[in-house]
């Protein structure tokens, strides 16, 4: 009989573990919308995994390596996949058996104390035993697929702190060239201020100018001069962002310029709105957690229910000092049944709170997706309506450039007076510094379309090769 309890309890395990506690996968109920509300511009390319190459800077894509090789949160984020991947082979070793393995050897003597001999005694031993607990109900499968999810969701995350990171580089990077550029116009309208002065100045002293129109130019040279301390500082300060975040300290960075006019602002097209459930990483990352939160409640309704754990050891001893010769062998194996009779309603509050959980996620998700959508309509506005203000403003510079020429050639010819040339300067030097930032908002607008369409993503291609990122 001993010998068919192995095969007994063997074929009661396979018997009993059909009867696995599970409940149906959660499904989030969204309404998809069919189309976007905006439509992409004229020759509009789907967003691509390296998207920042579309905007023909090299220097940007130099940032973006160094950024994702030393970034300290970014190696922050491959460290959690790290973890989240020991902790599901902590969870999958509990699927096997468990064995262990010991010895002792010991001497000792006895003293009787009435004067009879003292009695020395030696032995030495060693054993092995297994331990496996049989999955009857799914608790632990269920713990598996719960750190399995995990484990995908902390990919996913991995890949949208990635895409977070690269829109940050990009997008720091266009601010710092921007604030050149609104520099560099800012001087230039100060260098054209202060020449403008140089001909009050002339005609005044030849008295066809009064001292009222030098006051009002000195005054122009003045704001013209005041401009550009605070334009310096917001460079700086870009550049010191940039720094952090290629991991680097501000100190001693420097990058080689590009022309700010030159970069590619290119058009993306968003695809259908179904495909963003699965081509952002941080929807992919919510709805591993919501597999999670299933598992975790298959597990919690799983504790509910007996355990049944098989052992076996097995032994040798012998009455001498370091030493197993003619031993003496054991063997022994046990089932064992537990259940739990009261608690206190601990472990069915364990499974309310899982089921309260689950809810909770699947609300996080169905925001989540909302969120995704708006983000995706917005960013399409923006492009187009940017598009057309940048054209707008271009022409708007060309004549405010045009009617400064002809101010002060009238003025120089005493056809107007020093008024018309004052508005012609700043009209020109609020177009030149307008325009400068209509074209950052374009280019962070582009960046910011590609990031809410998950920056060319996708599960298959995002992290599906299994391998923690290195």
């Amino acid at each position: 009989m001993p010998r068919l309890l192995p095969a007994l309890a063997a074929g009661l395990a396979l018997t009993l573990s059909a009867c696995a506690v599970t409940e149906p996968a959660t499904r989030a109920e969204i309404a998809i919308p069919a189309d976007w509300n905006e439509v992409a511009g004229a020759g509009a390319a789907r967003a691509e995994p390296q998207w920042w190459r579309t905007f023909s800077s090299s220097q940007l894509e130099s940032l973006v390596a160094a950024a994702v090789a030393d970034n300290p949160d970014f190696r922050a984020a491959v460290e959690r996949v790290r973890q989240a991947e020991i902790a599901l082979h902590v969870a999958g070793a509990s699927l096997l058996p468990a064995a262990a393995a010991g010895g002792d050897t010991g001497w000792r003597r006895s003293d009787p104390g009435d004067g009879s001999r003292a009695v020395d005694s030696e032995s030495s031993g060693a054993n092995l035993s297994i331990s496996y607990e049989v999955d009857l109900w799914g608790r632990i499968a269920a713990n598996v697929r719960g750190a399995e999810a995990s484990f995908a969701a902390s990919r996913h995350d991995y890949d949208a702190t990635r895409l977070t990171l690269v829109a940050s580089v990009a997008n720091t990077y266009f601010a710092w060239l921007a604030a050149r550029e609104r520099l560099a116009i800012a001087q230039d309208n100060l260098a054209i201020a202060e020449r403008v002065l140089s001909i009050v100045e002339t005609r005044y002293r030849n008295g066809a100018a009064s001292a009222l129109d030098v006051s009002r130019q000195r005054t122009t040279v003045l704001t013209r001069r005041a401009a550009v301390p605070p334009l310096e500082t917001l460079q700086r300060q870009a550049l010191t962002a940039l720094a952090l975040l290629v991991g680097q300290p501000p100190q001693g960075f420097s990058l080689t310029p590009e022309s700010f006019t030159t970069l590619e602002v290119p058009s993306v097209a968003p695809g259908l709105p179904s495909e963003l459930l699965t081509r952002r990483p941080d929807l992919a990352s919510a709805e591993a957690l919501l597999a999670a939160a299933d598992a975790d409640v298959a597990a919690a309704r799983a504790a509910l229910l007996p355990r049944f754990e098989l052992s076996g050891s097995a032994g040798l001893a012998t009455t001498t000092l370091l030493s197993l010769a003619n031993p003496a062998s054991t063997i022994g194996l046990t089932a064992g049944l537990a259940h739990t009779l009261f608690d206190g309603g601990r472990l069915r509050n364990d499974v309310e709170a899982a089921r309260s959980r689950r809810r909770e996620l699947v609300e996080n998700y169905r925001a989540a997706v909302h969120t995704a959508l708006k983000e995706v309509e917005d960013a399409l506005g923006n492009a187009e309506r940017d598009r057309r203000l940048e054209d707008s403003q271009l022409e708007t510079r060309g004549e405010a450039a045009r009617s400064l020429r002809l101010a002060e050639l009238r003025y120089r010819e005493g056809a107007d007076d020093l008024l018309t040339v004052l508005d012609a300067q700043r009209t020109l030097f609020l177009a030149q510094d307008q325009l400068a930032q209509q074209r950052l908002a374009r280019l962070t607008g582009t960046v910011d379309l590609y990031k809410a369409l998950g920056g060319g993503w996708s599960a298959a291609a995002g992290s599906g090769n299994g391998s923690t990122p290195g």
